[in-house]
Protein backbone atom coordinates (compact mmCIF):
# COMPACT_ATOMS: atom_id res chain seq x y z
CA UNK A 1 0.00 0.00 0.00
CA UNK A 2 1.33 3.35 -0.70
CA UNK A 3 1.77 5.83 2.11
CA UNK A 4 0.73 9.29 0.84
CA UNK A 5 3.46 11.44 2.91
CA UNK A 6 6.39 9.33 1.85
CA UNK A 7 5.85 9.36 -1.92
CA UNK A 8 5.30 12.92 -1.86
CA UNK A 9 8.22 13.78 -0.18
CA UNK A 10 10.22 11.45 -2.51
CA UNK A 11 8.48 13.55 -5.32
CA UNK A 12 9.33 16.83 -4.58
CA UNK A 13 12.87 16.93 -5.30
CA UNK A 14 15.41 20.00 -5.63
CA UNK A 15 16.32 20.52 -9.14
CA UNK A 16 19.58 17.68 -10.53
CA UNK A 17 23.04 19.18 -10.33
CA UNK A 18 24.57 20.87 -13.36
CA UNK A 19 26.30 17.60 -14.58
CA UNK A 20 23.86 14.67 -14.23
CA UNK A 21 24.87 11.07 -14.37
CA UNK A 22 21.88 9.29 -15.26
CA UNK A 23 19.81 9.56 -18.81
CA UNK A 24 16.73 10.23 -16.65
CA UNK A 25 18.33 13.31 -14.62
CA UNK A 26 19.61 15.13 -17.77
CA UNK A 27 18.45 18.24 -19.28
CA UNK A 28 19.29 19.69 -22.36
CA UNK A 29 21.50 22.36 -20.32
CA UNK A 30 23.29 19.80 -18.51
CA UNK A 31 23.94 16.96 -21.59
CA UNK A 32 24.64 19.72 -23.52
CA UNK A 33 27.76 20.74 -20.79
CA UNK A 34 28.53 16.81 -20.15
CA UNK A 35 28.84 16.74 -24.05
CA UNK A 36 31.33 20.15 -24.26
CA UNK A 37 33.37 18.99 -20.94
CA UNK A 38 33.86 15.34 -22.11
CA UNK A 39 32.34 13.44 -19.56
CA UNK A 40 29.41 12.08 -22.11
CA UNK A 41 29.14 11.46 -25.07
CA UNK A 42 26.47 11.68 -28.09
CA UNK A 43 26.58 8.29 -28.78
CA UNK A 44 26.83 7.05 -25.08
CA UNK A 45 23.53 9.11 -24.07
CA UNK A 46 21.08 7.82 -27.27
CA UNK A 47 22.51 4.04 -25.76
CA UNK A 48 21.13 5.01 -22.38
CA UNK A 49 17.93 6.30 -23.48
CA UNK A 50 17.31 3.57 -26.36
CA UNK A 51 18.33 1.14 -22.96
CA UNK A 52 15.80 2.98 -20.88
CA UNK A 53 12.67 3.11 -23.63
CA UNK A 54 13.04 -1.19 -23.79
CA UNK A 55 12.89 -1.21 -20.25
CA UNK A 56 9.98 0.71 -19.48
CA UNK A 57 8.42 1.61 -22.78
CA UNK A 58 7.24 -2.05 -23.32
CA UNK A 59 8.18 -3.90 -20.59
CA UNK A 60 7.81 -2.31 -17.22
CA UNK A 61 5.47 0.41 -16.62
CA UNK A 62 4.52 -0.36 -20.37
CA UNK A 63 4.17 3.65 -20.68
CA UNK A 64 3.39 3.35 -24.55
CA UNK A 65 5.17 6.68 -25.00
CA UNK A 66 7.11 5.78 -28.19
CA UNK A 67 6.03 4.60 -31.07
CA UNK A 68 9.14 4.15 -32.95
CA UNK A 69 12.56 4.84 -33.00
CA UNK A 70 14.76 5.92 -35.11
CA UNK A 71 16.97 3.43 -37.12
CA UNK A 72 20.03 5.76 -37.26
CA UNK A 73 19.80 7.12 -34.14
CA UNK A 74 23.30 6.00 -32.97
CA UNK A 75 24.65 6.49 -36.44
CA UNK A 76 23.35 10.24 -35.97
CA UNK A 77 25.12 10.82 -33.01
CA UNK A 78 28.34 8.83 -34.13
CA UNK A 79 28.16 11.86 -37.17
CA UNK A 80 27.62 14.24 -34.65
CA UNK A 81 30.16 13.11 -31.95
CA UNK A 82 32.90 13.12 -34.88
CA UNK A 83 31.67 16.72 -35.58
CA UNK A 84 32.34 17.78 -31.78
CA UNK A 85 36.15 16.21 -32.08
CA UNK A 86 36.36 18.15 -35.08
CA UNK A 87 35.69 21.60 -33.61
CA UNK A 88 32.41 22.14 -35.66
CA UNK A 89 29.62 22.73 -33.62
CA UNK A 90 26.12 23.36 -35.07
CA UNK A 91 24.60 25.26 -32.43
CA UNK A 92 23.12 24.74 -28.22
CA UNK A 93 21.54 21.60 -29.26
CA UNK A 94 24.56 20.28 -30.66
CA UNK A 95 24.65 16.07 -30.22
CA UNK A 96 21.29 16.30 -28.18
CA UNK A 97 18.60 13.81 -28.42
CA UNK A 98 14.78 14.77 -29.09
CA UNK A 99 11.34 12.54 -29.19
CA UNK A 100 8.93 13.84 -32.18
CA UNK A 101 5.50 13.44 -31.69
CA UNK A 102 4.06 11.02 -34.84
CA UNK A 103 1.76 13.30 -36.52
CA UNK A 104 5.01 15.36 -37.48
CA UNK A 105 7.28 13.93 -40.99
CA UNK A 106 10.62 12.41 -40.51
CA UNK A 107 12.32 11.25 -43.49
CA UNK A 108 13.04 7.18 -42.92
CA UNK A 109 9.99 6.63 -40.36
CA UNK A 110 6.26 6.34 -40.92
CA UNK A 111 4.37 9.74 -39.41
CA UNK A 112 0.82 7.97 -38.85
CA UNK A 113 -1.17 10.02 -36.26
CA UNK A 114 -1.37 7.24 -34.64
CA UNK A 115 -3.59 5.42 -36.96
CA UNK A 116 -4.08 2.74 -39.38
CA UNK A 117 -4.57 3.92 -42.35
CA UNK A 118 -1.81 5.83 -41.90
CA UNK A 119 0.31 3.27 -40.33
CA UNK A 120 3.10 3.12 -43.91
CA UNK A 121 2.79 6.87 -44.24
CA UNK A 122 6.86 7.31 -45.22
CA UNK A 123 7.21 10.57 -47.32
CA UNK A 124 10.84 10.18 -47.36
CA UNK A 125 10.77 13.59 -46.07
CA UNK A 126 11.59 15.89 -43.15
CA UNK A 127 9.00 18.51 -42.18
CA UNK A 128 10.66 21.59 -41.99
CA UNK A 129 10.25 21.74 -38.34
CA UNK A 130 12.24 18.55 -38.29
CA UNK A 131 14.85 19.69 -40.74
CA UNK A 132 15.51 22.92 -38.32
CA UNK A 133 16.00 21.28 -35.51
CA UNK A 134 18.64 18.83 -37.03
CA UNK A 135 20.41 21.81 -38.76
CA UNK A 136 21.09 23.48 -35.23
CA UNK A 137 22.44 19.52 -34.32
CA UNK A 138 19.60 17.75 -33.00
CA UNK A 139 19.19 13.99 -33.01
CA UNK A 140 15.75 12.90 -34.02
CA UNK A 141 15.87 9.49 -31.14
CA UNK A 142 11.99 8.29 -32.68
CA UNK A 143 8.73 9.11 -32.80
CA UNK A 144 6.11 9.76 -29.78
CA UNK A 145 2.30 8.10 -29.00
CA UNK A 146 -0.48 10.32 -29.55
CA UNK A 147 -3.83 10.55 -28.83
CA UNK A 148 -5.45 9.64 -32.07
CA UNK A 149 -5.82 11.79 -35.22
CA UNK A 150 -4.62 14.66 -32.33
CA UNK A 151 -7.66 13.88 -30.28
CA UNK A 152 -10.25 15.37 -32.82
CA UNK A 153 -12.13 12.30 -33.88
CA UNK A 154 -14.63 11.72 -31.22
CA UNK A 155 -16.41 13.79 -28.58
CA UNK A 156 -16.10 10.67 -26.10
CA UNK A 157 -12.29 9.74 -26.65
CA UNK A 158 -9.72 8.89 -24.17
CA UNK A 159 -6.67 10.75 -24.13
CA UNK A 160 -3.39 9.02 -24.76
CA UNK A 161 -4.93 5.84 -26.46
CA UNK A 162 -4.21 5.17 -30.59
CA UNK A 163 -4.26 2.43 -32.52
CA UNK A 164 -1.06 1.71 -33.22
CA UNK A 165 0.60 3.15 -30.08
CA UNK A 166 -1.92 2.10 -27.51
CA UNK A 167 -2.65 3.71 -24.14
CA UNK A 168 0.54 6.20 -22.70
CA UNK A 169 0.23 5.28 -19.47
CA UNK A 170 1.58 8.60 -16.86
CA UNK A 171 4.45 7.88 -15.13
CA UNK A 172 3.19 9.45 -12.14
CA UNK A 173 0.26 7.08 -11.59
CA UNK A 174 -0.06 4.39 -14.15
CA UNK A 175 -4.27 4.70 -14.24
CA UNK A 176 -3.80 7.78 -15.04
CA UNK A 177 -4.31 9.89 -17.87
CA UNK A 178 -1.44 11.80 -20.26
CA UNK A 179 -4.16 13.93 -21.51
CA UNK A 180 -3.87 14.85 -25.19
CA UNK A 181 -3.03 15.01 -27.58
CA UNK A 182 0.88 14.86 -27.03
CA UNK A 183 0.69 12.73 -24.45
CA UNK A 184 3.39 10.62 -25.59
CA UNK A 185 5.75 13.71 -25.41
CA UNK A 186 4.65 14.58 -21.98
CA UNK A 187 5.07 10.88 -20.66
CA UNK A 188 8.33 10.46 -22.37
CA UNK A 189 10.25 13.34 -21.02
CA UNK A 190 8.99 12.76 -17.82
CA UNK A 191 10.01 9.47 -17.48
CA UNK A 192 13.96 10.29 -18.42
CA UNK A 193 13.44 8.89 -22.49
CA UNK A 194 14.89 12.09 -23.96
CA UNK A 195 15.99 15.58 -22.22
CA UNK A 196 12.82 17.14 -25.10
CA UNK A 197 10.42 16.27 -27.41
CA UNK A 198 8.14 18.33 -29.43
CA UNK A 199 4.72 18.19 -29.31
CA UNK A 200 2.11 20.01 -30.99
CA UNK A 201 -1.44 21.76 -30.37
CA UNK A 202 -4.64 22.95 -31.29
CA UNK A 203 -6.38 23.76 -28.13
CA UNK A 204 -4.60 22.52 -25.44
CA UNK A 205 -2.33 19.69 -26.65
CA UNK A 206 1.20 20.71 -25.29
CA UNK A 207 -0.20 22.53 -22.27
CA UNK A 208 -2.57 19.83 -21.15
CA UNK A 209 -0.05 17.13 -20.92
CA UNK A 210 3.25 19.07 -19.76
CA UNK A 211 0.72 20.35 -16.89
CA UNK A 212 -0.35 17.04 -15.84
CA UNK A 213 3.14 15.10 -16.49
CA UNK A 214 5.43 18.06 -14.38
CA UNK A 215 7.15 19.40 -17.67
CA UNK A 216 7.56 22.87 -18.77
CA UNK A 217 5.98 23.01 -22.03
CA UNK A 218 5.38 26.55 -24.69
CA UNK A 219 2.51 26.59 -27.13
CA UNK A 220 4.23 29.41 -28.98
CA UNK A 221 2.04 32.31 -31.06
CA UNK A 222 1.04 30.37 -33.94
CA UNK A 223 2.99 31.32 -37.41
CA UNK A 224 6.47 30.94 -35.84
CA UNK A 225 7.16 27.44 -36.36
CA UNK A 226 5.78 26.12 -39.69
CA UNK A 227 3.46 23.38 -39.89
CA UNK A 228 4.18 21.96 -43.49
CA UNK A 229 4.61 18.04 -43.58
CA UNK A 230 2.48 18.05 -39.53
CA UNK A 231 -0.57 16.46 -39.96
CA UNK A 232 -2.93 18.82 -39.66
CA UNK A 233 -6.43 19.52 -37.72
CA UNK A 234 -6.60 23.81 -37.97
CA UNK A 235 -4.51 25.89 -39.75
CA UNK A 236 -6.28 29.03 -38.04
CA UNK A 237 -4.71 26.97 -34.53
CA UNK A 238 -2.24 24.46 -34.82
CA UNK A 239 1.66 24.98 -33.65
CA UNK A 240 4.26 22.71 -33.02
CA UNK A 241 6.35 23.84 -29.68
CA UNK A 242 8.84 22.38 -26.88
CA UNK A 243 8.45 19.91 -24.28
CA UNK A 244 11.23 20.03 -21.57
CA UNK A 245 12.10 20.28 -18.05
CA UNK A 246 13.14 23.57 -17.21
CA UNK A 247 12.25 26.78 -19.25
CA UNK A 248 15.91 27.43 -20.24
CA UNK A 249 15.49 24.33 -22.22
CA UNK A 250 12.38 25.34 -23.82
CA UNK A 251 13.69 28.55 -24.99
CA UNK A 252 16.58 26.69 -26.40
CA UNK A 253 14.36 24.43 -28.38
CA UNK A 254 11.98 27.14 -29.41
CA UNK A 255 15.27 29.22 -30.70
CA UNK A 256 15.60 26.28 -33.07
CA UNK A 257 12.42 25.70 -34.36
CA UNK A 258 11.81 28.88 -35.03
CA UNK A 259 11.95 29.24 -39.24
CA UNK A 260 9.91 30.54 -42.53
CA UNK A 261 8.12 28.46 -45.04
CA UNK A 262 6.81 29.61 -48.28
CA UNK A 263 4.24 26.96 -48.31
CA UNK A 264 2.81 27.98 -44.68
CA UNK A 265 1.85 31.62 -45.00
CA UNK A 266 1.08 31.75 -41.73
CA UNK A 267 5.25 31.70 -40.65
CA UNK A 268 6.16 34.94 -43.82
CA UNK A 269 6.88 36.90 -40.62
CA UNK A 270 8.12 34.22 -38.45
CA UNK A 271 12.28 35.13 -38.85
CA UNK A 272 11.74 38.87 -37.83
CA UNK A 273 10.92 37.43 -34.59
CA UNK A 274 14.05 34.67 -34.60
CA UNK A 275 16.48 35.31 -31.54
CA UNK A 276 18.30 33.54 -28.97
CA UNK A 277 15.38 33.30 -26.65
CA UNK A 278 17.60 31.51 -23.72
CA UNK A 279 20.57 33.47 -23.91
CA UNK A 280 18.09 36.55 -23.38
CA UNK A 281 16.25 34.80 -20.58
CA UNK A 282 16.68 37.32 -17.76
CA UNK A 283 14.14 36.63 -14.62
CA UNK A 284 14.79 39.94 -13.07
CA UNK A 285 12.28 41.09 -15.47
CA UNK A 286 9.46 40.12 -13.82
CA UNK A 287 10.23 42.43 -10.96
CA UNK A 288 8.78 45.54 -13.32
CA UNK A 289 5.69 43.17 -14.45
CA UNK A 290 2.28 44.08 -13.86
CA UNK A 291 0.85 40.19 -14.02
CA UNK A 292 -2.63 39.77 -14.32
CA UNK A 293 -3.97 36.83 -12.25
CA UNK A 294 -7.09 34.51 -13.77
CA UNK A 295 -8.79 32.56 -10.32
CA UNK A 296 -10.63 29.64 -10.60
CA UNK A 297 -10.97 26.25 -9.59
CA UNK A 298 -12.90 24.45 -6.39
CA UNK A 299 -10.36 21.82 -5.11
CA UNK A 300 -8.52 23.24 -2.24
CA UNK A 301 -5.51 21.07 -2.79
CA UNK A 302 -4.89 22.64 -6.46
CA UNK A 303 -5.78 26.19 -5.11
CA UNK A 304 -3.87 26.44 -1.99
CA UNK A 305 -1.09 25.26 -4.33
CA UNK A 306 -1.97 28.38 -6.80
CA UNK A 307 -1.78 30.42 -4.10
CA UNK A 308 1.49 29.40 -3.44
CA UNK A 309 2.57 29.78 -6.58
CA UNK A 310 1.52 33.25 -6.37
CA UNK A 311 3.56 34.30 -3.51
CA UNK A 312 6.27 33.03 -5.17
CA UNK A 313 5.88 35.19 -8.14
CA UNK A 314 5.24 38.06 -5.67
CA UNK A 315 8.36 37.76 -3.87
CA UNK A 316 10.26 37.88 -7.38
CA UNK A 317 9.20 41.25 -7.47
CA UNK A 318 6.40 41.18 -9.78
CA UNK A 319 3.05 43.16 -9.23
CA UNK A 320 -0.01 41.03 -9.00
CA UNK A 321 -3.18 41.98 -9.79
CA UNK A 322 -6.89 39.95 -9.81
CA UNK A 323 -8.46 40.17 -13.11
CA UNK A 324 -11.80 39.70 -14.01
CA UNK A 325 -12.36 37.08 -16.96
CA UNK A 326 -14.72 38.97 -19.83
CA UNK A 327 -17.60 37.68 -21.26
CA UNK A 328 -16.46 34.86 -24.01
CA UNK A 329 -19.92 33.32 -24.28
CA UNK A 330 -20.29 31.20 -27.94
CA UNK A 331 -15.88 31.86 -28.46
CA UNK A 332 -15.82 27.62 -27.65
CA UNK A 333 -19.00 26.92 -30.10
CA UNK A 334 -17.67 28.60 -32.66
CA UNK A 335 -13.93 27.93 -32.52
CA UNK A 336 -15.05 24.17 -32.82
CA UNK A 337 -17.28 24.88 -36.02
CA UNK A 338 -13.58 26.18 -37.39
CA UNK A 339 -12.06 23.46 -36.45
CA UNK A 340 -14.74 21.58 -38.03
CA UNK A 341 -14.50 22.90 -41.46
CA UNK A 342 -10.69 23.04 -41.19
CA UNK A 343 -10.08 20.35 -40.74
CA UNK A 344 -12.27 18.37 -43.68
CA UNK A 345 -10.16 21.26 -45.40
CA UNK A 346 -6.21 20.55 -44.59
CA UNK A 347 -6.96 16.87 -44.03
CA UNK A 348 -8.26 16.16 -47.29
CA UNK A 349 -5.25 18.39 -48.61
CA UNK A 350 -2.75 16.24 -46.83
CA UNK A 351 -4.09 12.80 -47.06
CA UNK A 352 -4.02 14.11 -51.32
CA UNK A 353 -0.10 15.17 -50.41
CA UNK A 354 0.57 11.01 -49.55
CA UNK A 355 1.84 8.61 -51.67
CA UNK A 356 -0.92 6.75 -52.73
CA UNK A 357 1.24 3.09 -52.67
CA UNK A 358 1.47 3.76 -48.99
CA UNK A 359 -1.57 5.19 -47.75
CA UNK A 360 -4.95 4.24 -49.53
CA UNK A 361 -7.61 6.98 -47.77
CA UNK A 362 -7.52 10.04 -49.74
CA UNK A 363 -9.81 12.11 -48.32
CA UNK A 364 -12.00 12.18 -44.96
CA UNK A 365 -14.92 10.47 -46.22
CA UNK A 366 -12.23 7.20 -47.47
CA UNK A 367 -10.53 7.82 -43.55
CA UNK A 368 -14.46 6.82 -42.56
CA UNK A 369 -14.63 4.04 -44.79
CA UNK A 370 -11.35 2.61 -43.92
CA UNK A 371 -12.20 3.04 -39.66
CA UNK A 372 -15.11 1.46 -39.85
CA UNK A 373 -14.19 -1.01 -41.89
CA UNK A 374 -11.19 -1.72 -39.66
CA UNK A 375 -13.69 -0.87 -36.24
CA UNK A 376 -12.44 -3.73 -34.44
CA UNK A 377 -8.85 -2.34 -33.88
CA UNK A 378 -9.54 1.56 -34.52
CA UNK A 379 -12.75 2.17 -32.52
CA UNK A 380 -12.84 -0.62 -29.80
CA UNK A 381 -13.52 2.66 -27.14
CA UNK A 382 -14.65 5.19 -29.12
CA UNK A 383 -16.02 6.22 -32.43
CA UNK A 384 -15.91 8.63 -35.20
CA UNK A 385 -18.58 11.06 -34.55
CA UNK A 386 -16.43 14.61 -35.19
CA UNK A 387 -15.00 12.88 -38.19
CA UNK A 388 -18.48 12.61 -39.32
CA UNK A 389 -19.57 16.13 -38.51
CA UNK A 390 -16.72 17.19 -40.25
CA UNK A 391 -17.51 15.64 -43.38
CA UNK A 392 -20.78 17.20 -43.31
CA UNK A 393 -19.33 20.96 -43.49
CA UNK A 394 -19.22 23.03 -46.83
CA UNK A 395 -15.62 24.60 -48.09
CA UNK A 396 -14.08 27.59 -46.58
CA UNK A 397 -15.92 29.75 -48.61
CA UNK A 398 -19.07 28.84 -46.60
CA UNK A 399 -20.23 31.94 -44.64
CA UNK A 400 -20.90 29.99 -41.33
CA UNK A 401 -17.23 29.14 -41.46
CA UNK A 402 -16.18 32.87 -41.62
CA UNK A 403 -18.85 34.24 -39.43
CA UNK A 404 -17.56 31.47 -37.19
CA UNK A 405 -13.90 32.30 -37.17
CA UNK A 406 -14.69 36.08 -36.91
CA UNK A 407 -16.90 35.72 -34.00
CA UNK A 408 -14.41 32.96 -32.15
CA UNK A 409 -11.37 34.84 -33.12
CA UNK A 410 -12.81 38.27 -31.70
CA UNK A 411 -14.14 36.76 -28.17
CA UNK A 412 -10.37 35.18 -28.09
CA UNK A 413 -8.37 38.06 -28.91
CA UNK A 414 -9.74 41.35 -29.19
CA UNK A 415 -12.73 41.08 -26.31
CA UNK A 416 -10.65 38.52 -24.47
CA UNK A 417 -6.98 38.32 -24.17
CA UNK A 418 -6.24 41.44 -25.55
CA UNK A 419 -9.18 43.00 -23.69
CA UNK A 420 -7.70 41.38 -20.05
CA UNK A 421 -4.39 42.56 -20.98
CA UNK A 422 -5.05 46.34 -21.94
CA UNK A 423 -7.95 46.96 -19.38
CA UNK A 424 -6.00 45.85 -16.21
CA UNK A 425 -2.54 47.39 -17.59
CA UNK A 426 -0.70 44.23 -17.38
CA UNK A 427 1.97 42.58 -19.20
CA UNK A 428 0.64 39.44 -19.31
CA UNK A 429 -1.62 36.85 -17.76
CA UNK A 430 -1.37 34.14 -14.55
CA UNK A 431 -3.66 31.01 -13.93
CA UNK A 432 -3.78 27.47 -13.18
CA UNK A 433 -3.07 25.50 -16.38
CA UNK A 434 -5.45 22.45 -15.54
CA UNK A 435 -6.25 20.35 -12.19
CA UNK A 436 -4.88 17.34 -11.72
CA UNK A 437 -4.43 13.87 -14.22
CA UNK A 438 -7.91 12.02 -14.18
CA UNK A 439 -8.30 8.72 -14.26
CA UNK A 440 -8.01 6.79 -18.19
CA UNK A 441 -11.48 5.95 -18.31
CA UNK A 442 -12.86 3.44 -21.00
CA UNK A 443 -16.34 3.69 -20.45
CA UNK A 444 -16.39 7.89 -19.81
CA UNK A 445 -13.76 8.72 -21.85
CA UNK A 446 -12.23 12.11 -21.06
CA UNK A 447 -13.22 14.31 -17.86
CA UNK A 448 -11.97 17.76 -18.17
CA UNK A 449 -12.18 18.77 -14.51
CA UNK A 450 -10.60 21.59 -12.69
CA UNK A 451 -10.77 25.51 -13.46
CA UNK A 452 -10.96 25.00 -17.58
CA UNK A 453 -10.66 27.97 -19.50
CA UNK A 454 -7.26 28.13 -19.69
CA UNK A 455 -5.86 26.66 -22.89
CA UNK A 456 -9.20 28.31 -24.96
CA UNK A 457 -8.77 31.54 -25.57
CA UNK A 458 -4.88 31.62 -26.65
CA UNK A 459 -5.45 28.18 -28.55
CA UNK A 460 -8.56 30.32 -30.66
CA UNK A 461 -6.40 33.64 -30.95
CA UNK A 462 -2.86 32.42 -32.28
CA UNK A 463 -1.33 33.83 -28.80
CA UNK A 464 1.34 32.33 -26.66
CA UNK A 465 1.26 30.30 -23.61
CA UNK A 466 3.51 28.62 -21.39
CA UNK A 467 2.88 26.30 -18.36
CA UNK A 468 5.54 25.31 -15.55
CA UNK A 469 5.15 22.77 -13.32
CA UNK A 470 3.91 24.22 -9.61
CA UNK A 471 4.06 20.86 -7.47
CA UNK A 472 1.61 18.16 -6.83
CA UNK A 473 -2.21 17.80 -5.98
CA UNK A 474 -2.20 14.35 -3.93
CA UNK A 475 1.29 13.13 -5.66
CA UNK A 476 -0.08 14.37 -9.24
CA UNK A 477 1.41 17.39 -11.22
CA UNK A 478 -0.42 20.49 -11.82
CA UNK A 479 0.91 23.43 -13.76
CA UNK A 480 1.08 27.49 -13.76
CA UNK A 481 -0.02 29.03 -17.10
CA UNK A 482 1.30 32.29 -18.22
CA UNK A 483 -0.27 33.83 -21.39
CA UNK A 484 0.36 37.19 -23.24
CA UNK A 485 -0.23 38.58 -26.35
CA UNK A 486 1.05 37.23 -29.98
CA UNK A 487 5.18 37.11 -29.94
CA UNK A 488 5.14 37.36 -26.28
CA UNK A 489 7.77 34.52 -25.66
CA UNK A 490 10.27 36.50 -23.99
CA UNK A 491 8.84 37.79 -21.13
CA UNK A 492 6.35 34.78 -20.97
CA UNK A 493 9.47 32.68 -20.70
CA UNK A 494 11.41 35.25 -18.17
CA UNK A 495 8.22 35.17 -16.15
CA UNK A 496 8.13 31.13 -15.96
CA UNK A 497 12.05 30.97 -15.00
CA UNK A 498 11.25 33.49 -12.28
CA UNK A 499 8.93 31.13 -10.64
CA UNK A 500 10.69 28.20 -11.45
CA UNK A 501 14.07 29.31 -9.87
CA UNK A 502 11.75 30.95 -6.57
CA UNK A 503 9.81 27.99 -6.32
CA UNK A 504 13.08 25.64 -6.44
CA UNK A 505 11.13 22.46 -7.40
CA UNK A 506 11.16 19.60 -9.83
CA UNK A 507 9.09 17.00 -9.81
CA UNK A 508 10.09 13.26 -10.86
CA UNK A 509 7.80 10.30 -11.20
CA UNK A 510 7.86 7.36 -9.38
CA UNK A 511 5.43 5.26 -11.95
CA UNK A 512 3.00 3.81 -9.34
CA UNK A 513 0.13 1.64 -10.62
CA UNK A 514 -2.75 4.03 -9.14
CA UNK A 515 -3.10 7.24 -7.18
CA UNK A 516 -6.71 5.83 -5.16
CA UNK A 517 -4.92 3.92 -2.45
CA UNK A 518 -2.86 4.82 0.88
CA UNK A 519 -4.21 4.84 4.63
CA UNK A 520 -6.52 7.38 4.64
CA UNK A 521 -9.12 5.37 1.94
CA UNK A 522 -9.15 2.43 4.83
CA UNK A 523 -11.60 2.26 7.91
CA UNK A 524 -10.82 3.94 10.61
CA UNK A 525 -11.74 0.98 12.78
CA UNK A 526 -10.84 -2.96 11.29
Amino acid sequence: MIVRALVCAALLLAIPPAHAKTAEDWTIASLSADLASGRATSERAVRAYLARIRAMNHAGPRLNAVIAIAPDAVAQARRLDAERRAGTLRGPLHGIPVLIKDNVEVAGMPTTAGSLALARNDAGRDAPLVAALRAKGAIILGKTNLSEWANFRSERSMSGWSAVGGLTRNPYALDRTTCGSSSGSGAAVAAGFAPAAIGTETNGSIICPSSMTGLVGLKPTVGLIPRTHVVPISHSQDTAGPMARSVRDVAMLLSALIASDPADAATADAMTHARDYAAALDPAAVKAMRIGVLRGGSQPALLARFDAALAVLKRAGATLIDVKRPPMEGMSAASYEVLQYEFRADVDAYLASTRPDQVATRDLAGLIAFNDAHEAREMPLFGQDIFQMALAKGGLNDPAYRAAREKSLRLAGKEGIDAMLTDNRVDLLVTISYGPAWPSDTVWGDQYEGPGGSTGPAAVAGYPHLTVPMGLVRGLPVGLSFIGPAYGEQRLLDAGLAFEQGANLHLRPDFRPTDDAGPELEPATQ
